[in-house]
């Protein structure tokens, strides 16, 4: 692990970090939530992810000497006491982190992620956690949709190359990874967080060499069984012919252009002409969920599909509308419940848990216990602890743990909701009454006090 800067932050985060010192209130134990309001467009769930990257952040979150000489020359710290500098070169997370275990379907207004920690360390956290897991929880959202539509067909992710950056394209792909992909085509993402790289061989390769009997010979001399010729650069039917004709080894072949559909059934035919039977298809071009469900629906003998940009950049529903909020407050030792009421922008007071039954949540105060059953039984609770005093629990769940997490949760949601389209009756979130009475309590007491 690497020291993480501080300065991966919007400029409010600190100049209210500031702000909190000056005041006496930097110190005082502050309780915020991240979760989104609504669902992105066309989505019906959302997979939590990025959580790995977010624990990592915290506990390793430092200011250099440098960071903190660049900020006291600020305009904006002009005024503000040299002891607040001391302060953030001393600088730690010591807070305690709850958070659902990535992989995990979650739902409008359910909290991913609670930070409770002294409120200047809570609130300079904001920026970097809602950018890491709102990325990451997009990106394998992406990807669950397209995993269902593969029908178990495997999909990888193409997108290292269109991706918003080189360091979102490695993130992306173990996102993709998270949300059910078989793996990636980012060696970085691989080396990093041990997910399954995969790669074939572009055009370039074919017309690197006199012809294309050439090509492929060179290139089944170098892989062997791991050999994936691309087959159209000139003719893709009479690419196939002439894969079929080297035989084995290989893995199979891939498709990049024209009609997708009917050139897997030629070249289908084709492989099991020449005794191929186990050769494999790979289809790619542009690819996304809904294009994978035509060819699934029309049965096409595609056995493998590789996405790029669709996938690395969620291009049908490129953001998540992810937010953190103080909802507790602790103020002369005593709790102090907090919310907003603003016009479709209200938020619930209170730490909470979600409870999960077969067929809906409950949303509820965090010291309720509603069955209070263990995974596996129902209902259990989503939210756990993954930092306490600053310090780990335990070891996470790596990315593979965290896919089998998805592929499992997914399975479990009714048809309804894993559909490609809008739900006609969405996912069940129900609110406890103790929750609603605090609710009720707080917006009574913010009233009065106006």
């Amino acid at each position: 692990m690497t020291s993480e800067t501080g300065l991966l932050s919007d400029l409010y985060q600190l100049t209210m970090a500031a702000g909190y010192f000056e005041a006496g209130k930097g110190a005082q134990r502050a309780s915020f939530e991240l979760f989104f309001r609504r669902l992105p467009r066309y989505r019906n769930f959302v997979i939590a992810a990025g959580l790995e990257q977010a624990v990592d952040y915290l506990v390793n979150l430092r200011f250099s000497p440098d960071e903190v000489a660049y900020l006291r020359h600020l305009p904006q710290f002009a005024r503000v006491a040299p002891e607040f500098f001391d302060a953030l070169l001393r600088f730690r997370f010591s807070g305690d982190v709850f958070a659902v275990p990535e992989g995990t379907p979650v739902f409008p207004e359910e909290p991913i992620l609670t930070v409770c920690a002294p409120l200047m360390e809570a609130q300079i956290a904001e920026t970097f956690l809602l950018s890491m897991i709102g990325f990451q929880s997009l990106i394998a959202t992406k990807a669950a949709r397209i995993v269902e539509a593969a029908a178990g067909r495997d999909v990888i992710e193409f997108g290292s190359r269109r991706a918003h950056s080189p360091e979102a394209g490695v993130l992306a792909g173990r996102a993709a990874f998270v949300g059910g992909c078989a793996g990636t085509s980012s060696a970085a993402c691989g080396f990093r967080f041990g997910v399954p790289v995969f790669g074939t061989a572009a055009h370039a390769w074919v017309l690197a060499f006199e012809n294309e009997r050439q090509a492929y010979c060179r290139l089944q001399e170098m892989l062997g069984e791991r050999t994936v010729y691309l087959i159209d650069t000139y003719d893709t039917v009479q690419g196939a012919r002439l894969a079929a004709g080297l035989g084995r080894p290989l893995w199979g072949v891939r498709l990049d252009s024209g009609n997708l559909l009917e050139l897997s059934r030629a070249v289908r035919s084709i492989l099991d002409s020449a005794g191929l039977h186990d050769a494999r298809i790979m289809a790619t071009s542009d690819l996304n969920e809904y294009r994978i469900l035509e060819f699934t629906a029309a049965g096409a003998p595609i056995d493998a599909y590789g996405v790029g940009t669709d996938l690395a950049t969620s291009a049908d529903s490129p953001n998540i509308g992810v937010v953190y909020k103080l909802v507790e407050l602790e103020e002369d030792g005593r709790k102090r419940y907090t919310a907003k009421f603003s016009e479709d922008k209200h938020t619930l007071p209170g730490t909470k848990q979600i409870f999960r039954f077969p067929s809906h949540d409950v949303l509820a105060c965090s010291s309720e216990c509603i069955g209070c059953g263990e995974e596996g039984s129902s209902p259990f609770a989503l939210s756990r602890p993954v930092v306490i005093s600053g310090e780990p629990v335990e070891s996470l769940p790596n990315a593979a743990a965290a896919r089998a997490n998805t592929l499992e949760s997914v399975r479990k949601l009714p048809s309804t909701v894993r559909s490609l389209f809008d739900a006609q009756e969405p996912y069940r979130l129900e609110y406890s009454d103790p929750l609603l009475a605090l609710f009720a309590q707080v917006r009574g007491h913010r009233k009065a006090a106006s």
